[in-house]
């Protein structure tokens, strides 16, 4: 979806009555109801109007020009991408322009993959060339229409304030057909390039609609391509601050070789932002590499999935998937990397019931996830804390390198790929639950994401069902408000989730499959986990085409706000009132209902068995 589409040369016109940007400031507060920030205003104001302007002078007039496109289920928008023909074959051709007002750059501490901006202080920024090129391999990953075509799509970063001595080192980055940078300088050189992509003769009109009608094809699921991404080298695609998180850890690891340092990376998000993609990038890049890394989490469900899909067949890789609390006498410093996913799953100690009396020191869980390794690097969303005693938060481990004297890198991950990329629904259900001020909204319909609310349990898994007939993947979730039993010993399992002449069984609770049942840890990814309802510790950390989410009755709405009952909750993490205060409880069980309506890509639908409270979700829905 583009904020803008126009022809090169009604692009230009309009440029030349001075209107562009105020018409671009419109559009996005009627399409996104946001205002732009001053920075972004300035640079349509100095930058889209020269690329109008280069393509009239390279007699590309009638090219079709995108501006701000959202790329398919993301939030993360492309300056620019030029429609029209190859006009050598005819065929379908795009052009991406990351457009930079830069004058002057540098590199990153020598490093080619990461860049300073002149008057932008010393924050490191991801290579324009590699910026680009991310774009242009998503396009080609995410739009069937393509046909997985990579000529199709040619990539180009145009600094046209820079000269070629002001961004000297920059070309240190190796260019390719996705990937070409131009200064203003070569100017000439950008207009031969572009004409060479783009005919000159034929409108881009009808090649603007076919890449803007292109059905968006499923995100590659991040579990289904672990075992290319670990044993065959298949890497996903990084955009902007993923790839700037996954270069700056790289950074850090070879810092840390050479100059036997330490540095703690810290890299935050919410749900959907990648993570874990990030995770396992850097595990596969690293583990190629030769440097001693591991990958750890805190989730059970999580790291038997990755040891299954990632690990297939080979128990070396396998094993490189540990938990949290697998460090309690890990070496200092013995491994170079610790990838720590879902970190917002620390504890505040490893001790358990199991943990052997000799390692029972009461040390803090982030004290020897740090000491473990060089560079230990935390993923995390704070508003994903479900459990009591989960201790993951920026401040806290913060707090706990600072006063070990340890550099801390920070990398906050804006954009989002769960949710159809919708920004707006995550914003949305932040404050249905009260975890962002403002209060409840109506939804406001994001054609990147569909809400529903149904009247009747059966009419949820009927629609999530039909879903799964056409193709997609589904499943059903719901708050720890009923009892959850073992399964009979003749193998079948007890419906434990009632509701009216409704019911249905809880996921398995152990590792192995019964009466059809997936093992608790693949509820999530196996075809048979749809006739259970899984919780929240099993769907944690996972995402599926279409949720149904039933709210239960530990959270209702009551005239003007939502009460929490503690005594409608069944899960035994939160009996002991004495341990878990009654606003501990009311937060935890806020981000439970978070976590479980952020696991779908496409939609979602809710159910709440409470009469106020569901015609209080359908009065927002509509």
């Amino acid at each position: 979806m583009a904020l803008i589409r126009r022809s090169a040369a009604s692009l230009a016109a309009l440029a030349d009555q001075g209107s562009l940007a105020e018409v671009m400031f419109e559009q996005m507060l009627h399409a996104m109801g946001v205002r732009p920030s001053p920075s972004e205003a300035r640079s349509w104001d100095r930058s889209i109007p020269v690329l109008a302007h280069d393509l009239v002078q390279a007699g590309l007039g009638n090219v079709e020009v995108l501006l701000e496109h959202r790329l398919p289920l993301s939030s993360r928008r492309v300056d620019a991408i030029l429609a029209g023909a190859h006009p050598l074959t005819g065929a379908p051709s795009y052009v991406v322009v990351e457009l930079k007002q830069w004058s002057e750059a540098e590199l990153y501490e020598d490093d080619p993959a990461l860049v300073t901006v002149n008057g932008y202080g010393h924050q490191p920024r991801l290579h324009p060339l590699d910026q680009v090129r991310g774009y242009c391999e998503y396009l080609v990953d995410f739009l069937p229409a393509l046909g997985g075509d990579a000529d199709s799509v040619s990539g180009v970063a145009y600094l046209h304030n820079a000269t070629d001595h002001g961004v000297a080192l920059l070309r240190q980055f190796p260019e390719s057909r996705q990937a070409r940078m131009f200064t203003g300088e070569r100017r000439a050189e950008f207009l031969d390039f572009l004409r060479s992509r783009l005919a000159a003769d034929i409108s881009g009109a009808a090649y603007a609609d076919a890449f803007l009608s292109s059905r968006a094809a499923p995100s590659r699921q991040l579990l289904a391509v672990a075992a290319d991404e670990i044993r065959e080298r298949e890497m996903f695609v990084l955009l902007d601050e993923q790839k700037l998180a996954f270069n700056l850890v790289l950074h850090a690891t070879e810092a840390a070789r050479a100059g036997d340092s330490k540095t703690v990376v810290i890299v935050t998000g919410g749900p959907g932002s990648g993570k874990s993609v990030i995770a396992l990038s850097l595990l596969g890049e690293l583990a190629r590499r030769g440097r001693t890394v591991l990958h750890a989490t805190g989730s059970r469900s999580f790291t038997q999935t990755l040891r299954r899909v990632a690990g297939r067949g080979s128990r070396r890789t396998q094993n490189l998937f540990k938990y949290f609390n697998s460090f309690t006498d890990a070496e200092r410093n013995g491994l170079e990397v610790l990838i720590l996913d879902e970190a917002h799953r620390i504890r505040e100690t490893s001790a358990s019931r199991y943990t052997p009396a000799r390692l029972r020191s009461g040390r803090r869980q982030v004290d020897e996830l740090i000491a473990a390794a060089r560079v230990p690097v935390f993923l995390l969303d704070e508003h994903q804390v479900v459990r009591p005693g989960e201790m993951g938060t920026v401040e806290d481990i913060e707090g706990h390198a600072r006063r070990a004297n340890l550099a801390v890198v920070r990398v906050p991950l804006d954009a989002q790929f769960r949710c159809g990329g919708s920004e707006e629904y995550l914003q949305w259900v932040l404050r249905l639950l009260g975890l962002t001020p403002g209060g409840p909204i109506a939804w406001a319909r994001d054609p990147a994401f569909s809400v529903h609310v149904a009247d009747r349990p059966q009419e949820m898994e009927h629609f999530l069902r039909s879903k799964l007939e056409a193709g997609y993947g589904a499943r059903m979730a719901a708050g720890y408000c009923w009892p959850w039993s073992d399964p009979r010993p003749d193998g079948s399992l007890e419906a434990d989730v009632v509701i009216g002449d409704w019911s249905r069984p809880w996921n398995l609770k152990n590792e192995r499959a019964v009466g059809g049942a997936p093992p608790a840890t693949l509820w999530a990814t196996d075809p048979a986990g749809f006739g259970q309802v899984g919780c929240v510790y099993t769907a944690q950390g996972f995402e599926y085409d279409w949720s149904g989410v039933i709210i239960g009755p530990d959270l209702v709405w009551r005239g003007t706000g939502w009460a929490e009952s503690r005594s409608a909750n069944k899960d035994p993490e939160f009996r002991n009132q004495t341990k878990i205060a009654d606003l501990e409880f009311g937060r935890l069980i806020r981000n439970v209902y978070k976590v479980l309506l952020t696991r779908g890509m496409i939609g979602t639908v809710l159910y709440s068995p409470d009469d106020e409270t569901r015609e209080f979700l359908a009065s927002l829905v509509g």
